[in-house]
């Protein structure tokens, strides 16, 4: 198993972080691997598949490159393409991406070669390998990404927001051990972040930083030779990445209103204020007059959760929604996460 040593200064320094380049490249994975995990992420590649592979068969050299940088043999993503998040704020897009088209040859040549598990045929050592690949994630930021960034990013903070209420609740043991499939908080400093076999490390006195992304995928981000900033790239729980694609019925809005109902089909899954903030986009203050409606008609309940106020549906909430859902339309589950290995 995968093994991070981790000192008690650079776990309580620990920070959750948004990136849209990680959102990008988590999208690129999943339209590499082209299978939805929910009815929402189905609906975005019958949206953005068929051109993503047009754009790909006009340029099998990136493509040849894009499949040598995402090591599906090795489970080893390159390194340049998966750089760390900077490790303050949230930066541009086009900020984040100037790390990847920056990256020297050279350098590009070397990460290549372990993510595809051998030597680089010269086709692809080539100069522009790295402008190459970047862009490729400009075009799908661009084409698909970007024009529901918004959304995305309500997503990611939600999560955010979720995973530091279990922080403040129950510890990192809490936090983490759910964050990816394989990744369990040991004690003693020790953070096992897969059950592949990958060497050891000791980031004490690193920057440690948690990035979520929506597409049910992961992986973890340094840089060589001397890193000073590790990332967690892992994927929104399953509610919550979701939650943002959930239909409300048009016949629940008419009775409701279309804020209010919204906020019930969202409460599927118990969620705190803040959560329903983000996913929502709706003022604090709008949210808080909805929950109090829907708390005074019994279609809601709740429940505090350390230092959290969660909300969810009660069975007569749930039997509204059911009775106006059209048939054969999801309900909004949780569903298992499943991931991948360390860098894949």
């Amino acid at each position: 198993m995968s093994l991070w040593q981790v000192n008690a200064d650079t776990l309580a320094s620990g920070r959750f972080a948004i990136s849209a380049l990680a959102e990008t490249t988590a999208c690129v994975k999943l339209l590499e691997k082209g299978a939805a995990a929910h009815p929402g992420e189905r609906s975005w590649l019958d949206a953005h598949l068929p051109a993503y592979r047009r754009m790909l068969r006009r340029d099998p050299v990136t493509a040849a490159l894009l499949d040598a940088a995402l090591g599906a043999r090795t489970r080893w993503s390159a390194d340049f393409l998966t750089p760390p998040h900077p490790g303050v704020g949230s930066p541009p897009f086009q900020e984040e991406l100037d790390t990847v088209r920056r990256t020297p040859p050279e350098r590009a040549y070397a990460d290549l070669e372990v993510s595809s598990g051998g030597p680089l045929p010269a086709a692809l050592r080539r100069p522009d390998a790295p402008e190459r690949i970047a862009g490729l994630l400009e075009w799908v930021w661009t084409h698909a990404v970007e024009p529901d960034w918004e959304r995305r990013r309500r997503v990611v903070e939600a999560d955010a927001v979720a995973r530091a209420g279990q922080l403040g609740k129950g510890g990192w043991a809490a936090a983490l051990d759910d964050m990816r499939p394989g990744m369990r908080w040991l004690g003693d400093g020790r953070l096992q972040i897969d059950v592949l076999d990958f060497p050891p490390r000791d980031i004490s006195g690193a920057r440690l930083l948690f990035v979520p992304v929506t597409p049910r995928t992961g992986w973890v981000a340094w840089q060589e030779p001397d890193p000073d900033r590790y990332a967690i790239v892992y994927p929104c729980s399953a509610p919550l990445a979701g939650a943002g694609e959930a239909a409300v019925p048009e016949a629940l809005e008419r009775l409701l209103g279309p804020g209010r109902a919204r906020v019930l089909v969202l409460l599927a899954t118990p969620l705190s204020t803040t959560q329903l903030v983000a996913l929502t986009g709706q003022g604090l203050g709008s949210v808080g007059r909805h929950l109090r409606v829907l708390f005074d008609a019994r279609l809601v309940d709740r429940r505090r959760a350390g230092r959290s106020v969660l909300y969810y549906r009660t069975a007569t909430g749930d039997a509204l929604v059911d009775g106006v859902r059209p048939p054969h339309a999801p309900a909004v589950t949780a569903g298992a996460v499943p991931g991948p290995g360390p860098r894949s």
